[in-house]
């Protein structure tokens, strides 16, 4: 059973940075996708960055901005996420599946999320 908690969330003026982390406890994360997703407030979750055996997505988004991670041996998973914009203001959320998708449905572990907000 995957447990996912998530840290570093907050409030940064727009161009500044954050960096978020998971904490995976509960299994050997390694051969499951690693993602992140953000749900700003009236619209659907959406996906931001995933990792899976190497192979890496980001968001157009946030390519170029974010840049995702993983510690297999802290298992840990971080998102740095640098030139922050308002529209990049929402609750972010750490996920775990069998495999990778941009819909958050086939995702069956997530963290509590936390909120980042952009002025």
């Amino acid at each position: 059973h995957v447990q996912l908690v998530e840290s570093g969330g907050g409030s940064v003026q727009a161009g500044g940075s954050l960096r978020l982390s998971c904490a995976v406890s509960g299994t050997d994360y390694s051969n499951y996708c690693m993602g992140w997703f953000r749900q700003a407030p009236g619209k659907e979750r959406e996906r931001v960055a995933v990792v899976y055996t190497g192979t890496i997505f980001y968001a157009a988004s946030v390519k170029g901005r974010f840049t995702i991670s993983r510690n297999a041996a802290k298992n840990m998973m971080t998102l740095q996420m640098n030139s922050l914009q308002p529209e990049d203001t929402a609750t972010y959320y750490c996920a775990a599946g069998d495999f990778c998708h941009s819909s958050p449905s086939p995702y069956s572990a997530w963290g509590q999320g936390t909120q980042v907000t952009v002025s």
